[in-house]
């Protein structure tokens, strides 16, 4: 087998299964152990993938603090903001997480209908400042600067008090095989808390948030309701979200 053909071989394995063993790749194509680690280490080197031991990982994906983030808001953001927030109904209790595409949401939110946003994140209480109609509720805690958000005991107990309607989750990174993940293990616990306190959980996922896995596992993918994502993904990406389950939107 062609050095190609292994490393494209290697490519679909950590698609489909979230991470590669080097013994059975090996195995599987025939080679010897330390030729797949050989391939492992070219494809770390070319930012394919993560090296650990005996095998591989995704890429987990590194993000710059919030104010960076806050300043590349792009287009992309802006429609998936724009879909997600025309998914809110009269009179709905909505959890907005933090997060610049969540900050999309809620400058899109609808202006002729009453509703309620509950948020853990003051600059996505900030963002509402001057919205008609919604009814801001604003959860308190150990803020987490990265993600200016809330987290820890008060954030939680507090919550548990909240049963929003729909809850739109933020992640760094989603993949078929090992789920929902983020970067903090605090902010993956709050995370999922909301969630489960929810009816419906959406995330909208950035083409680069796909295929990816962060350190700390927030949701399995049947714990969600959907995912809204860019309507330019190519639908061979999204098959293995489908097939194990997923409702997608194309925004």
């Amino acid at each position: 087998m062609l050095t190609s053909q292994r490393k494209a071989t290697i490519q679909e394995v950590l698609r489909r299964e979230g991470q590669v063993i080097a013994k059975r790749m090996a195995e599987q194509m025939a080679v010897s152990e330390d030729t797949v680690r050989r391939d492992l280490r070219e494809m770390a080197a070319e930012g394919l993938l993560k090296r650990v031991h005996g095998g591989a990982m995704p890429l987990s994906p590194e993000l710059p603090d919030f104010s960076a983030r806050r300043s590349l808001s792009s287009e992309v953001k802006r429609r998936l903001g724009a879909y997600a927030a025309g998914m809110v109904r009269s009179g709905q209790t909505v959890f907005l997480d933090g997060g610049t595409t969540n900050a999309e949401i809620a400058r899109h939110l609808p202006r002729d209908f009453a509703f309620t946003v509950v948020t853990h994140s003051p600059t996505i209480a900030g963002e509402l400042e001057h919205h008609p109609s919604a009814d801001i509720i604003l959860i308190g805690g150990r803020l987490y600067k990265h993600s200016m958000v809330a987290t820890g005991a008060v954030a939680m107990a507090a919550i548990s008090m909240i049963r929003p309607d729909i809850f739109f989750l933020g992640v760094t990174a989603v993949h078929p095989a090992r789920g929902l993940s983020t970067g903090d293990l605090e902010e993956a616990a709050i995370k999922r808390h909301i969630s489960q306190c929810s009816t419906e959980t959406y995330v909208l996922a950035t083409a680069e948030k796909l295929d990816a896995a962060s350190p700390c596992q927030i949701l399995p993918l049947t714990s969600i309701s959907g995912m809204v994502v860019p309507g330019d993904v190519a639908e061979e990406r999204l098959l293995p979200y489908r097939d194990a389950g997923l409702a997608i939107h194309a925004a």
